[in-house]
């Protein structure tokens, strides 16, 4: 009964090993793509706050999302 606890207990220790090996390494980013993932900017239409990597860009500034550039570019008179 020991022997399989002993086995047991090595069998956990083996697996808690692995899985920490198996963690990929922490993506590195140079300075300017930190700064552009950091850097935040409001949609013209709703006012939502987004990285400035995920915003769309358009004829009145950053959007969340295509629906609030043309809504606001058709507002504005930019879309026929």
């Amino acid at each position: 009964m020991k022997y399989l606890i002993l086995l047991l207990v090595i069998g956990v220790v083996a697996l808690l090993l692995g899985f920490k090996r198996r963690t990929p390494p922490p993506v590195r980013r140079d300075d300017e793509t930190k700064k552009k993932a950091l850097t935040m900017v409001s949609c013209a239409e709703c006012g939502l706050h987004l990285p400035v990597a995920e915003a769309l860009p358009g004829r009145g500034g950053h959007f969340c999302s295509a629906e609030h550039r043309n809504a606001f570019e058709a507002r504005q008179g930019g879309v026929q």
